[in-house]
């Protein structure tokens, strides 16, 4: 007989199905309270989710602003290119990746196949340049060079190059204005990243940025981006399931960037430019007898500043380089070329990131120094051929003696041993050896007031601080440093780094007395910047007020209207009084009339009666380099800043490259005679350019034509330069730099490091020069 019920069921069924039961209706309430919340609490959100499924953007970029020199010539300006471009989301749909597409576009383009597979593949940390950096659902451009014959093959044979489009775009274009070329100032462009997309996708306007934007990655490009950016236009497109378009959800139309007009002279920069490159042309064919081999001035910066305002007339810096290199994407071959280090870094603006020790340049800071500190201005200051100090001879340049003198004479001839002793009196009185709790250093102290040490602020990217190697920098550089010093100081050696580096092990974080002496003649741990000294020199001109360089001048609307004024700003004043500035400025004078730099001025024509000139000579020592020229001058309306690197002496090496720029802007000839019709820029101009109703800038026809130099021996005699040779003729398109940061770098730097400190920072930073700072 059966046991099991009649029922069918156990008491054990029955509790299961049970349970079954309320397992399932918790899922179905589940499930229907998921469905409430889905289609009625939020079926708003989820219906403009479903419905941006439906919807693709597409992205029309606007017309990037043009940016104009001070009287309205175009700089950086825009022009219609037949554009080639790929699309990597065909590619990678079909069996070869592309590959066969990619080839017959080659072949049509007549470029390498491999460029143009290279142009096309995305960058990450394993892919070096070219590749695409942009978003990956953004066409690719593969050329911006194609011509019209090209573009028809393409277009009618669609079939054979599917997800290849090619169309007239506008393209940025640098125009050499004037044949001045400004490309460290200007910078370049490159497409945003997919990574910047997706960082700004919920913003909006100029904050958002679009897969087709291309944006500022250095020089003014990238520090006024947003003023010339302008707004990209978006139509909204209704696709079906399938992608195909069935209908426009809206559209914006695109917003042209606005203008930036700027502060720079196309003609002063021309010749501004072709001067530098002139003069490291003859320094290079110049003998020194130092190193038994001609110079070789292997980099050099020039600065024109209005010194009433602070704004940049203009800056050159060599090696250079042209921008329109990366229009349209840069080929592996020019990356390359502009970022070895055999090409010496053309990237790199050098008047803003090139820092060396301005050798005598800085007796102008130590002047005012020693007088803050309470030497008296109308004393006299032994000026013996040598001193000895801390145990080591510290020379006069060849070893000249000049007796007593007074600080003015000192200026004049640059008489080293006069600083020697104020500096080492000075480091004595402060405890020497052993400091005061708090030594009063007035040399750094006054070195700091004179803005030394710190970014000037002028409207560039990634300008360096440049050093003034007060206690506290000796100290942190200590710290950074002592490991490695005292390893090279157990290996021996004889060499000077050598006996640094066991001086350094033992007791390096203390302020020495050769420290002291050195830093007084700008040399040492001492570094500058050419700006820096443009903008101190300005304020000896114009009565001691420090401005903020600037370049910008103000922001255009592209109807030609007023968006904003950038105006001069003052951050600080001369620290001493203006009895001490008038006596730095007959100095300096004196300089010019019987001094270092009389040979290359007054001896050389310039009429000092009419056109008041004053300068300060500099020629600094560099540890296993040659010297480094520095020539720092100023007229009552601009200062003009010349250095080259291992160029030779300060008036030998810039003197007569310096006078040609002032001949140019005052219209004086060889002679001395001036002729204020052939003038290019007599006095700075303060107003802005007049503009046309369609927006164009109204440009007064140029007036002078700046004309060669006689021909004459190199920059080693007294005699005139030879004429000058165009700057283009010698860029040099593989030269160099890590690519320069798009925005101010304002972090902390390493103590003995400036930001942004990379590779192409250490080819710009000598070594510790042996304590020698000639005129």
């Amino acid at each position: 007989m059966s046991n099991i019920p009649e029922t069918g069921r156990t008491r054990r069924v029955t509790i299961r199905l049970v349970v079954l039961q309320i397992l399932v209706l918790s899922l179905l309430a589940t499930l229907g309270g998921r469905l409430w919340y889905l289609q009625i609490r939020n079926a708003k959100e989820y219906t403009a989710k479903a419905t941006g499924n439906h919807i693709r953007e597409v992205v029309e970029p606007a017309v990037r602003g043009e940016i104009l020199d001070a009287s309205g010539r175009v700089l950086a300006g825009n022009e219609t290119r037949l554009v080639v471009s790929v699309s990597r989301t065909s590619l990678l749909q079909m069996k070869d990746g592309g590959k066969a597409v990619l080839a017959r576009l080659a072949d049509v383009l007549g470029m390498p196949a491999k460029d143009v597979q290279e142009k096309v593949r995305l960058c990450d940390a394993k892919t070096p340049q070219p590749c695409w950096n942009g978003s990956p659902y953004q066409p690719i451009p593969v050329t911006k060079e194609a011509t019209t014959q090209q573009a028809m093959q393409i277009m009618e044979r669609r079939e054979d190059f599917p997800g290849v489009t090619a169309q007239p775009t506008a393209v940025r274009r640098y125009t050499g204005a004037e044949g001045a070329n400004l490309a460290q100032v200007l910078g370049y462009l490159s497409p945003v990243t997919d990574e910047e997309v997706s960082k700004t996708a919920a913003k909006s306007g100029l904050d958002r940025y679009l897969p087709a934007d291309q944006i500022g990655r250095a020089g003014l490009e990238s520090v006024y981006d947003r003023d010339l950016r302008g707004t990209a236009g978006i139509t909204k497109l209704e696709v079906d399931n399938l992608g195909r378009v069935i209908g426009t959800a809206g559209a914006v139309a695109p917003q042209t960037g606005d203008n930036l007009v700027t502060s720079i002279d196309a003609r002063v920069q021309k010749v501004v430019e072709d001067n530098l490159a002139q003069a490291m042309n003859d320094a290079r064919n110049t003998f020194d007898k130092v190193t038994n081999r001609n110079y070789e001035a292997d980099s050099g910066a020039a600065v024109v500043m209005d010194v009433h305002t602070g704004r940049i007339v203009a800056m050159a810096s060599a090696p250079t380089y042209d921008p329109n290199l990366w229009v349209g994407g840069i080929s592996g071959k020019d990356y390359q070329s502009l970022t070895s280090k055999e090409s010496n870094f053309p990237l790199l603006n050098r008047a803003i990131q090139g820092q060396s020790a301005p050798g005598s340049t800085f007796k102008v800071i130590s002047t005012t120094a020693a007088v803050q500190a309470g030497y008296p201005l109308d004393g006299t200051y032994p000026c013996p051929k040598s001193m000895t100090i801390g145990g080591r001879e510290f020379k006069n340049f060849e070893s000249e003696s000049f007796g007593s003198i007074s600080l003015e004479k000192a200026l004049e001839v640059s008489c080293d041993t006069v600083f020697y002793g104020l500096a080492n009196d000075q480091w004595m009185k402060d405890g020497g050896i052993k400091p005061k709790k708090e030594p009063a250093d007035w040399f750094f102290k006054t070195a700091h007031e004179f803005g030394l040490g710190a970014k000037t602020g002028i409207d560039l990217p990634a300008e360096v601080t440049g050093r003034v190697p007060d206690r506290q920098w000796k100290q942190s550089f200590y710290d950074n440093n002592k490991d490695a010093w005292c390893a090279q100081a157990q290996k021996g050696g004889n060499s000077f780094s050598d006996q640094i580096a066991r001086e350094n092990c033992v007791d390096g974080y203390q302020m020495r007395a050769g420290d002291a002496v050195n830093f007084a003649i700008g040399q040492g741990d001492t570094l500058v910047t050419p700006v820096q000294m443009a903008r101190i020199y300005s304020a000896l001109a114009n009565g001691g007020t420090f401005y903020r360089p600037t370049i910008a001048k103000a922001v255009i609307s592209p109807g030609g209207d007023l968006v904003r004024e950038i105006a001069p700003h003052e951050d600080a004043k001369f620290p001493g009084d203006q009895k001490l500035l008038s006596y730095i400025n007959q100095a300096t004078e004196g300089v010019v009339k019987s001094g270092t730099a009389a040979w290359k001025f007054t001896q050389a024509g310039w009429p000092q009666d009419k056109i008041a000139l004053h300068a300060k000579t500099g020629t600094a020592e560099v540890e296993g380099k040659q010297t480094t020229s520095w020539l720092a001058t100023y007229s009552k309306d601009y200062a003009i800043i010349m250095t080259i690197s291992q160029g030779g002496t300060g008036s030998g090496g810039s003197g007569d490259a310096v006078r040609r720029i002032y001949q140019a802007l005052y219209g004086v000839d060889d002679k001395g005679n001036v002729d204020n019709g052939k003038a290019l820029l007599p006095t700075p101009q303060g107003e802005l350019p007049k503009f046309n109703p369609d927006g164009t800038a109204i440009i007064k026809p140029a007036s002078y034509t700046a004309a060669p130099a006689p021909a004459g021996p190199a920059a080693g005699s007294p005699a005139s330069a030879p004429a000058l040779v165009p700057a283009a003729a010698l860029l040099d398109a593989g030269s160099a730099q890590a690519v320069p940061a798009p925005a101010f770098l304002d972090q902390a730097p390493p103590a003995d490091r400036p930001a942004s400190y990379t590779a192409a920072d250490a080819a710009l930073e000598p070594g510790r020069g042996p304590g020698r700072g000639r005129a």
